[in-house]
C-alpha cells in the first residue's frame, strides 16, 4: 500500500505540474487586440478564425461576381464626434487641474492632441484609400479571367465615391477604364438606390440607442470608477470612456496607432463590453432585431441575383459588379440572406432578441459587428461553374427569403409618390456611364 500511495502521489504531482505547465504555456501565448473589437469603427481585417480557404470550391470557377462595399477608413463619424469624442477632448482642454503625466496609464495625455479636425470628418484618412486601392488590385488578381468592368457604382457621398476611386485605382492596369457610376442619396427614391435606408420612413437612425445604453452604462460602470480614482477631478463620464475606446480606432487610421488601444488602459473584457454595446445597438438598428431590416435589403440581393443569371452572350453585362455604400446597407442585406443569425431562421422576434441580452455578454453570438460592418467590408456573391451544383436550389432559396422580405414600399410605410420595391441602377440607362478617374501621379514625398 505506501508503495501504491507513493506512486500515486507522484502521479498527482506529475498531473498537477503538467497542468501548470499547460496553463502557462496557454497565457504565455494570450494575445488580444482591441482593433477586430471595434465594430463600425474597426479598420479592415479579416474575422474568421481559423480563416477559410479563400479559394472557390474544388471543381467551382467563378464565372460573375458581385461585390457590396462599406466605404473605406475615415477620419471619423460626425454622430460619434458629436456624442462622445467631442465631449471628451473638450473636457480634456478645460480641465487644467490634473497632472496627467504623474498617472502612469494616462501620462500620454499630457502631450496628446485630437487626431482630426471639425473639416476632416467624414473624409477618408490615407490609410482608407491605400486599403481600397489594395481591394481592387485584390480583385483584379482573384479574377484574373473576367473582362474588366467598365462601371462601378457609389452612393454619392464623398467618402463613398472617394472609396471607389480609389479601388479603381487599384483594378485598372491603364487608364480612364472603368467610369464611377454615383447614385444620389435620396430620401424618396424607394429601393432604387444604394441607401434604401433613407427612403424607408420605417427605418430610424436612433433605432437601437436605448437598448446598447443600457448595456453601455452596465460595462462602463467599474472602467468610471477605476479612472476617476486616479483623476478625481476630471469626472469621466460613461460617454468619455466609449469615445477613448471609439478613438483607438480612429485614430489608428489616421495616425497609424493609438495610445487608447493600450491594454494597461483598458483591458480585454473591457473591449469585449464595449463591442457587445455595438453588436447591441446594430442588432436593433439593421440587424434582427429591426423588422425592417431583411426588407431594405432584399432589393441588392434580387438586383444581384438578376445579374448573375443573365446570360452570357448578353452585351450589357459585366462580369464583375461593385458598388459602394454606408455602413448601414451590407447587414441589412446579411438579414435577408439570412447570414450571421443567432438563432434558427424562423424564430421570433422575442426568440431572436433574448440572444441579444442587456444583463450580460452572449459571447455564442454570431451577429459580431466587428464582423459585419467594419470599415471596408464587403460582401460578395459570385457566381460559380461546378462539376455539380444547384442552379435550381439557389432559386429556391432566393423565393424563400422573398417571401420572407417582399414588400418595401408597404412594409417601410411609404408616404411619397414614385416609389418602388426593385433595385434597377445596373441596367437602368437613365443612370448614364459615369465618369473616369484616371491613375494619381504621386510626388516622391507622397506616402501613397
Amino acid at each position: 500500500m505506501p508503495i501504491a500511495a507513493g506512486k500515486m502521489a507522484r502521479a498527482a504531482a506529475i498531473a498537477a505540474l503538467l497542468s501548470l505547465s499547460s496553463a502557462t504555456s496557454l497565457y504565455s501565448t494570450y494575445s488580444f487586440n482591441p482593433l477586430e473589437h471595434l465594430g463600425g469603427v474597426a479598420p479592415y481585417f479579416e474575422p474568421e478564425d481559423p480563416p477559410t480557404d479563400p479559394d472557390p470550391p474544388q471543381g467551382c470557377t467563378p464565372v460573375r461576381a458581385a461585390y457590396l462595399v462599406r466605404h473605406a477608413a475615415i477620419y471619423a463619424n460626425d454622430f460619434d464626434v458629436d456624442e462622445y469624442i467631442g465631449p471628451f477632448t473638450d473636457k480634456l482642454q478645460n480641465v487644467t487641474n490634473v497632472d496627467w503625466s504623474k498617472i502612469p496609464a494616462l501620462s500620454f495625455l499630457s502631450k496628446w492632441k485630437p487626431p482630426m479636425t471639425d473639416a476632416e470628418e467624414e473624409l477618408l484618412t490615407r490609410v482608407g484609400k491605400l486599403e481600397a486601392t489594395q481591394l481592387g488590385v485584390s480583385l483584379s488578381f482573384r479574377y484574373d479571367n473576367f473582362r474588366t468592368p467598365e462601371r462601378v457604382w457609389t452612393s454619392s457621398a464623398e467618402r463613398t465615391f472617394e472609396s471607389a476611386k480609389s479601388l479603381v485605382r487599384g483594378f485598372e492596369t491603364n487608364d480612364n477604364t472603368i467610369n464611377v457610376v454615383t447614385i444620389y442619396e435620396s430620401e424618396q427614391a424607394g429601393a432604387n438606390a444604394l441607401t434604401p435606408y433613407k427612403s424607408c420612413p420605417a427605418y430610424s437612425s436612433s433605432a437601437g440607442s436605448k437598448q446598447a445604453g443600457v448595456y453601455q452604462d452596465k460595462f462602463t460602470k467599474p472602467i468610471v470608477a477605476r479612472l476617476n480614482s486616479l483623476a478625481p477631478s476630471f469626472n469621466f463620464t460613461s460617454d468619455d470612456i466609449y469615445g477613448m475606446m471609439e478613438l483607438c480606432g480612429y485614430e489608428s487610421v489616421i495616425r497609424g496607432s493609438s495610445p487608447f488601444c493600450d491594454l494597461d488602459l483598458f483591458t480585454p473584457d473591457d473591449w469585449l463590453g464595449w463591442e457587445y454595446t455595438a453588436d447591441v445597438q446594430y442588432h436593433y438598428n439593421v440587424g434582427y432585431g429591426n423588422p425592417v431590416s431583411g426588407v431594405v435589403g432584399l432589393p441588392w440581393l434580387n438586383a444581384t441575383a438578376d445579374l448573375l443569371f443573365k446570360p452570357a452572350d448578353d452585351p450589357t453585362v459585366q462580369d464583375l459588379y461593385v458598388s459602394f455604400t454606408h455602413r448601414e446597407l451590407p447587414p441589412t442585406v446579411l438579414v435577408a440572406m439570412g447570414l450571421f443569425n443567432n438563432s434558427e431562421f424562423g424564430g421570433s422576434e422575442a426568440t431572436i432578441n433574448s440572444t441579444m441580452p442587456l444583463d450580460r455578454i452572449n459571447h455564442r453570438r454570431a451577429w459580431k459587428s466587428s464582423h459585419v460592418l467594419p470599415f471596408l467590408s464587403n460582401i460578395a456573391i459570385e457566381k460559380l461553374n461546378c462539376t455539380s451544383c444547384s442552379h435550381q436550389g439557389f432559386l429556391q432559396y432566393l423565393k424563400d427569403r422573398n417571401d420572407q422580405f417582399h414588400g418595401y414600399s408597404e412594409r417601410c410605410g411609404v408616404d411619397y409618390q414614385n416609389s418602388t420595391d426593385v433595385l434597377t441602377i445596373y441596367t437602368d440607362p437613365k443612370v448614364g456611364n459615369g465618369t473616369s478617374v484616371g491613375k494619381r501621379f504621386l510626388r516622391e514625398t507622397e506616402v501613397w
